[in-house]
């Protein structure tokens, strides 16, 4: 049952006021109906229309039919301009109200209801209006005469249009806000073309298109499809900022319409309305899914012009809506299988399987397995194998273990990376035919291609299948080298991993991983570790020699720390002869110079001696480093060091010692203060010592001569050595012989 009111203005209404008003109604009006309707009631008169109008003029003013719920009850609402009201007055219209129950308007769509017969073009004269058993609707708002009438309408393209406003009116119900506004001078065109939308539509969702043919305020309505006039809409369209026009005289349309939008736009073409029903089952109320509706429905009659984007939107249509498909979809699917995309094919093969739709679960099985085979060949990385063999696995054809490998093999050969992404997301069956054409190709590849396929993370991958890894040692080899180039810890152990590798070139691998010289420590366990073997590796074999060397810097110091002198002994032992051999002699030679007496001191200075056997960089800052040591100790020690050298190595000793005096002393200048003059004094001592010892160095007694041959050096020298008679007379000599030469 349906409910009538009616409201315009009157002398006299039911409550006996005058008036806009309620003026008749269906007895027994739920609560909250009539006040749920008024805010509907108005009408404003195109700003173009006559002012004071006659009756002929009236008959030209747009009618207002007007579709929308209150408190979940259908409002149909028809408004007429009457003219002039019981004053005289202008602006008087008449408002036809019907407010049904929801499940009076089933099956039928609101639009059909524009020439209803139940309409009445004036007030009742009675203010009881009888209940509407059956809402009927026109005779002018059928399919039929609406595809007819379609191609004359007025646009040049009325498809095309039809396509464009299907689209827009989808995205307002979509988001739940917003308007699209019909243009024209006849509300009656207007009224067709929301009669075509509405048909066009699944019944769910025209029930929720709400719509009203003219209105004088677009801005304001609440509707989601707005009729009215171009005189109206030229004054507001600035401000709508919500709205999407379409102006059905004809217009300029930009873009193509959506895969939906063009089906809907052929079935009127065609007078199909069995395929307006197809599309209404595969998508129907609040589904979101009409671009893959019409997609699936092109295939279920063999178009192929499907796009992989619309066979995507397709594919998630299935999977969301499942046994919910109806039956003859799986019928007409069959025929449109072999056209299908890898993706498409499979979600129909999984819901036809499960919906006991055999032959189309076997013809998508055919062709998942033909299109495997395409996409495993066209395959640009490793997680696109796995993906393919994945969707064929589960369309219950997985590819051979020999066409994965195949397919790993040429994407590794490229350089391609991700490896664990493949792995995880590749059927367990398949991935140690997947690994084993990873680690072929990576075998095969260029230098270049191998390095950027194997990432760290990749190479992490890789070394936990040690067997399969050690079957291709090129790979092998730098898999290794990264993982003992990023962990240290682990590098003694990733070293003997290596040479345990046949037919690799091992020493490009080792070099990487001891990029960074061991420390003493580390070093001596490599020896123990892998002694025998590093004599045949150069990597390896100059290993002591880089951390001496780097041990060396500066000044020698850490040579003497336990762990340096141990490592010289054991290097020592096992590599006597080579150049790690003949730098351990240096660095045990350093220990016995600063810690020996003068003798063997001497000797352990001659073999620091920078010779064509030794490291040039670690016998420098060795000699360098024992002579700085050695200036600690007192003056008849060091003579007696001298007296002890080689002439060559007495004279490289006495020249580090007198640079390493402080400027002033150095230069010989006065006066001199605290340490430095004692430094000054012992040096001094040394050259009368040695002198006394019947040995010389000229360069040192040089510098002697200078320092001590200025006034005040000589009284402070003799002072010191007042209780020494044959040092001071050594001092007497070393000035008189500058004397004798013309010094002062």
């Amino acid at each position: 049952m349906a409910w009538q009111l009616h409201y315009t203005s009157a002398r006299r209404g039911p409550t006996g006021r005058a008036g806009f008003q309620f003026v008749a109604e269906t007895p027994g009006l739920p609560d909250g109906v009539r006040a749920g309707v008024t805010p509907y009631l108005s009408y404003r008169p195109p700003p173009d229309a006559p002012l004071s109008p006659d009756d002929a003029e009236l008959a030209g003013f747009p009618v207002s039919l007007l579709y929308d719920r209150v408190d979940g009850r259908p409002l149909l609402l028809r408004c007429r301009y009457l003219g002039r009201d019981y004053s005289g007055r202008y602006g008087n219209f008449f408002a036809h109200a019907v407010v049904a129950e929801p499940d009076e308007l089933e099956g039928l769509r609101p639009a059909e209801l524009w020439h209803a017969p139940h309409w009445t073009p004036d007030p009742a004269a009675e203010a009881v209006l009888d209940p509407l058993d059956e809402l009927t609707p026109g005779t002018a708002l059928d399919p039929d005469t609406l595809a007819a009438w379609l191609p004359e309408s007025g646009p040049a393209d009325p498809y095309a249009l039809l396509g464009h406003l299907v689209d827009a009116v989808a995205d307002v119900l979509r988001r739940g806000h917003g308007r699209v506004v019909l243009v024209a001078d006849d509300v009656d065109l207007i009224a067709r073309w929301i009669a075509i939308v509405s048909y066009s539509l699944p019944v769910g969702a025209a029930a929720r298109l709400s719509f009203v043919t003219y209105t004088g305020d677009p801005e304001g309505a609440a509707q989601r499809l707005v009729g009215t006039t171009p005189a109206i809409w030229a004054a507001e369209r600035h401000h709508a900022s919500h709205a999407r026009a379409f102006d059905l005289r004809g217009g300029h349309l930009d873009g193509e319409a959506s895969r939906f939008a063009r089906t809907v736009a052929g079935c009127w073409r065609d007078g199909d309305f069995g395929g307006l029903d197809a599309l209404g089952e595969l998508a129907p109320l609040d589904d979101p899914g009409q671009e893959g509706a019409a997609a699936l429905l092109a295939l279920c009659r063999g178009d192929v012009t499907v796009t992989p984007d619309e066979e995507a939107a397709a594919a998630e249509l299935l999977t969301r809506r499942g046994s919910d498909i109806p039956e003859w979809v799986w019928r007409d699917l069959v025929p449109g299988v072999p056209s299908m995309g890898l993706g498409l094919a499979l979600a129909v093969h999984e819901r036809a399987r499960a919906a006991g739709a055999d032959e189309v679960a076997r013809q998508c099985s055919i062709r998942v397995t033909d299109r495997v085979v395409d996409a495993m060949a066209e395959a640009p990385g490793l997680v696109a194998v796995a993906a393919a063999a994945g969707v064929a696995d589960r369309a219950g054809a997985p590819p051979g273990p020999e066409q994965v490998a195949e397919s790993a093999a040429r994407c590794a050969r490229r350089g391609a990376a991700d490896l664990r992404e493949a792995l995880s997301d590749c059927p367990v069956a398949l991935r140690d035919a997947l690994l084993d054409g990873v680690l072929t190709g990576l075998t095969e590849a260029a230098d270049r291609e191998r390095a950027a396929a194997l990432t760290p993370a990749d190479c992490d991958l890789l070394y936990e299948h040690g067997d399969r890894l050690r079957a291709k040692p090129t790979v092998a080899s730098a898999v290794l080298a990264s993982i003992g180039r990023r962990t240290p810890g682990r590098r003694i152990a990733i070293t003997g991993e290596l040479l345990r590798l046949d037919g690799a070139d091992l020493d490009s691998a080792l070099r990487e991983v001891w990029a960074t010289p061991p420390s003493a420590a580390e070093c001596a366990e490599l020896l123990d570790e892998h002694g025998p073997a590093m004599t045949d590796h150069p990597a390896l074999a100059g290993l002591p020699s880089r951390t001496f060397t780097r041990l060396a810097f500066p000044g020698g110091e850490r040579l003497a720390e336990p762990a340096t002198l141990r490592l010289a002994e054991r290097v020592r032992d096992l590599m006597p002869d080579g150049p790690s051999g003949r730098d351990a002699a240096v660095v045990l030679a350093y220990g016995t110079a600063i810690t020996a007496g003068p003798p063997r001191a001497a000797r352990a200075l001659e073999e620091i001696a920078p010779a064509d056997d030794a490291t040039t960089q670690l016998a420098g800052e060795a000699f360098v480093g024992a002579a700085r040591q050695l200036s600690e100790r007192p003056p008849a020690f060091r003579a007696e060091l001298l007296a002890g050298l080689s002439e060559a190595a007495r004279a490289r000793l006495g020249a580090r010692w007198t640079a390493d005096l402080p400027a002033r002393a150095r230069a010989g200048r006065v006066p001199l203060r605290g340490a430095d003059l004692g430094r000054r004094n012992d040096l001094v001592e040394v050259v009368l010592r040695l002198k006394a010892r019947g040995a010389a160095e000229p360069a040192l007694e040089a510098w002697a001569r200078a320092a001590a041959g200025r006034w005040l050096a000589a009284r402070q020298l003799d002072a010191r050595l007042s209780r020494s008679p044959r040092l001071r007379a050594a001092l007497r000599d070393l000035l008189a012989a500058d004397e004798s030469a013309g010094g002062t």
